[in-house]
């Protein structure tokens, strides 16, 4: 980012690095406001900065303002041709019930597949997606594939199952539902609420 400001910022790089590290110590503690606030200025002083929309973009969606944090990822992946923020791009379009886009972007993360746990995140919302639309068969499906070959508690493995138990209860078969939080439980109890999934479910 800091390559970028020094090309695009001009004499003004060095004011806008700084407030680009206080934005992200913004955001890192959780102050995505206060972050949106600092960004925003930026953003519109530099436009082509594709590491200041991504940061705004991700402020933004942790702030649950999703068409806003769509507009500022849209541009980030253009810029800089990643799909490393799809997965949270896909939820923006989810949000907005724009299903047809989070199945667009999931192709394409899959094309590229940057990495197991990107894959990983971006399965997980399109599942979500599907059943947003009341396809539990399809999504149940989608997810299944994947967990199929999990062997270990990675972290985003961990989600994935919880994602699917998820799916699981939800669609009315609790006994399955019930192993797959038990995995999650055994695999990192303080990963998610899957302690109190599961025992709701006793």
């Amino acid at each position: 980012m800091r390559e970028e400001l020094d090309r695009l910022g001009g004499t003004d790089a060095d004011k806008l690095h700084a407030r680009v590290l206080e934005a992200a110590d913004a955001y890192s503690a959780g102050r995505e406001r206060d972050a949106i606030r600092i960004l925003e200025p930026v953003r519109d002083r530099v436009p082509g900065a594709a590491g200041v929309r991504e940061l705004l973009g991700l402020s933004y969606y942790r702030a649950g303002r999703y068409r806003a944090a769509r507009q500022e990822l849209v541009e980030f992946a253009r810029l800089s041709r990643s799909t490393d923020q799809h997965p949270v791009l896909m939820d923006c379009y989810r949000a907005e019930r724009r299903f047809q886009r989070v199945d667009e972007l999931w192709e394409e993360l899959r094309a590229v597949s940057p990495g197991p746990a990107l894959v990983v995140e971006g399965r997980i919302v399109a599942a979500g997606a599907l059943a947003d639309q009341g396809e539990f068969d399809k999504a149940i499906r989608l997810l299944d594939q994947r967990a199929r070959k999990v062997r270990s508690a990675s972290p985003e493995d961990l989600r994935l199952l919880y994602a699917l138990a998820d799916l699981h209860e939800r669609s009315g078969d609790l006994p399955r539902a019930r192993a797959l939080f038990e995995r999650v439980v055994e695999g990192d109890r303080d990963l998610t609420d899957a302690p109190e999934r599961l025992a709701a479910l006793a």
